[in-house]
């Protein structure tokens, strides 16, 4: 069911792109704006250094203590494995390469599973950024302001609740969700003209891009979210920018976190385990 999703989200993108394909110039995007889009893919990139520490530290609190510069490059090698179909062998690899370096397989599960939810608490909580798109009586900073608050109890309760390694997983998980969010405008906002009212729903458009990340996390047979996570944001951002304007940051939008995705993979490799540092 849930790739037959996928293959729906991809053929819905490609519906949009095909219906508004007379509309879409995209030969106005001159060299500054392809180099904006190339610093924003080593951003995205780099930003997922911010995963690689939060599961760094849930695997200490969960009494398993290796070297950050291991956890990073298992994480960074693995992460690339999202892509595959089924959404769920970025998991196993980790999992695979973790028991490889001599990790206990109990922790490397539980993390795992604190990582993911902690990533769907999170994406829901960016969600509320995203209200006034659909309910206009909740002003944009009353949103904010709505979000801002749930983030805060959860980090609260997290940090009182005896697990502060799981708080400063999540407070790094946030600020990549924010970074990635803050990508995709950077997207929207070099490819055209935002109009006052998309500049006063900029954070509502971060939230949105989130939510849509979110959907495609828990549709495990779409691999990195692909079809839908651009269904979910054609949707909800529809009446905020014009149709071709945001097939255009859609579709761009994809390229850049997946190049970003390629250049986190490839610094990975060139990271040195423990064992090697040793030899």
């Amino acid at each position: 069911m849930s790739s037959l999703l996928a293959i729906a989200g991809v053929l819905f993108v490609a519906r949009k792109i095909a219906d508004h394909w007379t509309e879409i110039d995209a030969s106005g995007l001159g060299p500054t704006t392809w180099a904006c889009l190339g610093f924003a893919g080593v951003a995205y990139g780099a930003a997922n250094a911010l995963l690689a520490r939060a599961w760094w530290h849930l695997l200490k609190q969960l009494d398993t203590h290796v070297q950050w510069p291991t956890a990073l490059r298992i994480y960074g090698i693995s992460q690339i494995n999202k892509y595959i179909p089924g959404n769920i062998f970025h998991l196993a690899g980790r999992h695979t390469l973790g028991m490889a370096a001599g990790w206990p397989a109990r922790p490397l599960a539980t993390s795992a599973l604190w990582e993911l939810m902690l990533l769907a608490a999170l994406g829901a909580l960016f969600g509320t950024l995203a209200i006034p798109l659909l309910w206009s009586h909740l002003p944009p900073l009353a949103a904010i302001a709505l979000w801002a608050a749930l983030l805060t109890l959860m980090y609260a309760a997290l940090r009182t609740g005896g697990v502060p390694g799981i708080a400063q997983a999540m407070w790094l998980q946030t600020c990549f969700l924010a970074i990635s969010g803050t990508v995709f405008l950077s997207v929207l906002l070099v490819t055209h003209e935002a109009d006052t009212r998309a500049g006063l729903l900029l954070p509502a458009a971060c939230g949105a891009y989130v939510l849509a990340w979110l959907a495609g996390l828990v549709t495990p047979g779409a691999p990195a979210g692909v079809g839908v996570r651009e269904a979910v944001l054609l949707f909800l951002l529809k009446g905020l920018f014009a149709p071709s304007d945001l097939l255009v940051a859609v579709v761009l939008g994809r390229i850049v976190t997946a190049s970003g995705d390629v250049f986190f993979y490839l610094s990975a490799l060139t990271l040195q385990t423990e064992a090697e540092q040793h030899a």
